[in-house]
């Protein structure tokens, strides 16, 4: 007869830890700020200076050249070729993150929180981008729901950012 597993105290707390993360994450996710943009930007540089269509072509994040740059939607894009700018410059709809390149898991709950390059997704051919791999970990147990849930609040997130 196979024996049934046993939860030990360290397995037991992990478990419950997980389980709590959703609950406090927007306590842990930071919040909007008096100079929040409609995209996210550092030093007026946009999702950290990645080169988002390189997210497309080299599926992951390649940083852009500082020399290699185009302005759109109030924010300096980065690109690490004259190629991806121009591709990007001709349709940065496509190219650019939903959200404006905020968390989607924050916007799936309506609020907007930094990202970092290494947490990203591409579905149905858009790019998504999260706060931390463990939060895009979050957000993929229930991507197709958080989607349509970040869809929902960005109209009204994006006019409080302008």
């Amino acid at each position: 007869m196979p024996s049934i597993p046993t939860l030990t105290r360290r397995g037991a707390l992990a478990a419950t830890g997980l389980l709590l993360v959703p609950a406090l994450l927007p306590a842990l996710l930071p919040v909007r700020s008096a100079r929040a943009s409609v995209v996210y930007v550092e030093d007026a540089v946009a999702i950290d200076g990645s080169d988002t269509v390189a997210y497309f072509d080299t599926a992951g994040p390649v940083a852009g050249d500082p020399a290699i740059t185009h302005v759109w939607n109030g924010a300096t894009w980065r690109f690490a070729t004259t190629a991806n700018r121009d591709a990007f410059a001709a349709d940065p709809e496509r190219w650019a993150p939903q959200y404006g390149g905020y968390c989607a898991f924050a916007m799936s709950r309506g609020d907007v929180a930094s990202t970092v390059p290494e947490a990203w997704t591409l579905e149905g051919g858009k790019l998504y981008l999260n706060y931390s791999l463990l939060v895009r970990s979050l957000w993929d147990q229930e991507r197709a729901a958080n989607i349509a849930r970040a869809d929902a609040h960005w109209p009204e997130v994006r006019r409080t950012l302008l």
